[in-house]
């Protein structure tokens, strides 16, 4: 079910009257798509900070009410300030029960305390952290499970392997890694230094040799004066 927030509606737009509204404690914010003109509104500071908060902000169906007018809506995009980090616009799109769309859902991982293949030493590498899906409005995932608990050193997790809702589908055709266990890197940082000291010992025994043959050139300089 959607959740309800009460907007107003705004006649003027500009940095100038957006920033009026922001001393009133209000973001400006936009209702765009569904084939209907964008319609400027404004929404109380606070409520838009406390839906932020909240888990699955991009996949939260809201339903938007501007003077009694109902707009079923997701959120699309919240521009913040570069200093303060507080919401300074927001971006909605209008939709329909029976709109097909294209989202990134996020990847849930879980049984990382109990994996095997962690427990011995292996370090979970997150290839995918959201799988890209077709579906309706009315069927859209918070999140999608990925379970490691039985993943050894070595082991990758499929996308074709996370279950989906019915009438949820990858967009993707074929199948790709969304994480694997790997060797800690600290094994294999351990082995760079040694192949380093290599070129740097060569580098050192060739120095002396350079060294050598410099050196009859200088005296005969010496031989001169």
């Amino acid at each position: 079910m959607a959740e309800q927030i009460k907007a107003t509606k705004r006649e003027k737009a500009g940095k100038g009257a957006s920033r009026a509204i922001r001393l009133k404690g209000s973001i400006p914010a936009v209702i765009y798509g569904d084939k209907k003109a964008p319609e400027m509104i404004s929404i109380e500071e606070k409520v838009l900070v406390a839906e932020m908060s909240k888990k699955g902000l991009w996949t939260r169906q809201y339903e938007i009410v501007v003077d009694g007018d109902k707009n079923l809506v997701l959120c699309q995009d919240i521009q913040k300030h570069p200093v303060s980090n507080r919401p300074i616009h927001a971006d909605f799109l209008r939709i329909s029960k029976d709109s097909v769309l294209t989202m990134d859902i996020p990847l849930h991982f879980i049984g990382e305390d109990v994996c095997p293949g962690i427990k011995k030493g292996g370090v979970l590498n997150i290839v995918h952290r959201t799988l890209e899906v077709k579906c309706k409005a009315d069927a859209i995932p918070e999140e999608f499970t990925v379970d490691l608990s039985s993943g050894e050193i070595g082991d990758s997790f499929e996308a074709f392997a996370v279950q989906l809702p019915a009438g949820v589908k990858l967009t993707a055709q074929e199948d790709f890694t969304v994480a694997t266990i790997v060797t800690p890197q600290e094994e294999v940082k351990e082995e760079a230094p040694a192949q380093a000291a290599a070129p740097a010992a060569d580098a050192a025994a060739a120095a002396p040799a350079a060294d050598a043959e410099a050196a009859p050139a200088d005296e005969k300089k010496e031989e001169k004066k």
